[in-house]
């Protein structure tokens, strides 16, 4: 039988990554574009397949089962994206129908969060777990919901926003509109304006260059021994595990992941998660549940979340 591999997109405000995926997970090759730099849909689709059509060349279409596709507000249903913020062409971008009527292949879309969520499914430390949550701490906080093996996706396809539950109505504003929200807090934008506040509040220098800094700023300062560092970290780890607690009402898990730049960070985020987390657990719930950093590699999870969407197509 002639193997089969499969192209897996991941589809960021900056990037566009495009991979070559074998059912072993490799990640045979792989080639990036600049997602901001196509002005219109139709240029970028233009050089999207020209991308996907090189990157294929050698091991031929015949061989191509499909691509998978992770996207920021990716409709899995429609194969839309849905009115994204990050990205420069608004309103609803029909990707699956473009690509499948100029290439010829199966096309399957769905938002970054659920792709990356499958990914652990298919390739990661979920592979026998059937009720888990997915979330990812990167810009701002995204969420797949696994329940009995599948992933939820609502009646629209956007169930499991957990970014934007709200903490606090009158809050940080969000870029989804609302105040709030958890990721204005649980992420790396949120712990950095955080750390902001706390190092104000303690009179501690800021750089210059502020607005420029990482998330991982926050975290060399707080091996540093930085209170407002400590603090930051703290109150971010408190926040997400009484976020993560209230989740485990909903869908039961076995496992909630944590995946993205904030959960390298270690105790200095789990050990205030984890306190949180069972002090805001249903007593029936206590103790069962655990709080695990991915298990999938950060170059490679969206492209092989993506290309998770064509493996498990029947």
């Amino acid at each position: 039988m002639t193997e089969q591999f499969v192209v897996g997109i991941d589809i960021g405000g900056t990037n566009t990554v495009i991979g070559l995926v074998d059912k072993y997970a490799r990640v045979l090759d792989k080639t990036c574009l600049k997602t901001q730099h196509y002005q219109t849909v139709d240029a970028y689709v233009d050089e999207l397949c020209a991308c996907i059509l090189n990157i294929i060349k050698n091991v031929g279409g015949e061989q191509i089962k499909g691509i998978g596709i992770g996207a920021p507000n990716g409709n899995f249903h429609t194969g839309a994206i849905e009115h994204a913020p990050n990205l420069r062409w608004k309103g609803l971008v029909p990707l699956a129908k473009l690509l499948e009527e100029r290439l010829h292949l199966p096309v399957l879309l769905t938002n970054d969060a659920n792709a990356a969520a499958l990914g652990e499914m298919v390739y990661g430390a979920a592979v026998n777990v059937k009720d888990f949550i997915f979330i990812t701490l990167g810009t701002g906080l995204g969420s797949g919901l696994v329940v009995d093996g599948k992933l939820v996706y609502g009646h629209d396809g956007f169930a499991g926003e957990l970014g934007h539950v709200i903490l606090f109505p009158d809050g940080r504003l969000c870029g989804c509109g609302n105040r709030g929200c958890l990721e204005t807090y649980c992420s790396a934008l949120g712990i950095m304006q955080t750390y902001f506040e706390f190092a104000q509040k303690h009179d501690i220098a800021l750089p210059e260059n502020k607005e420029s800094l990482e998330a991982k700023y926050v975290y060399d300062r707080a091996i540093a021994g930085d209170l407002a560092a400590l603090q930051a970290f703290e109150f971010t780890g408190e926040l997400l595990g009484l976020a993560l607690a209230n989740s485990v009402k909903y869908t039961s898990p076995e496992v909630i992941f944590l995946f993205g730049g904030l959960s390298s960070a270690g105790d200095l985020l789990f050990a205030p998660m984890q306190k949180s987390f069972e002090k805001y657990l249903l007593p029936l719930h206590r103790g069962k549940i655990k709080l695990l950093k991915s298990a999938l590699e950060e170059g490679k999870v969206a492209i092989l979340g993506a290309a998770s969407l064509i493996w498990q197509m029947k």
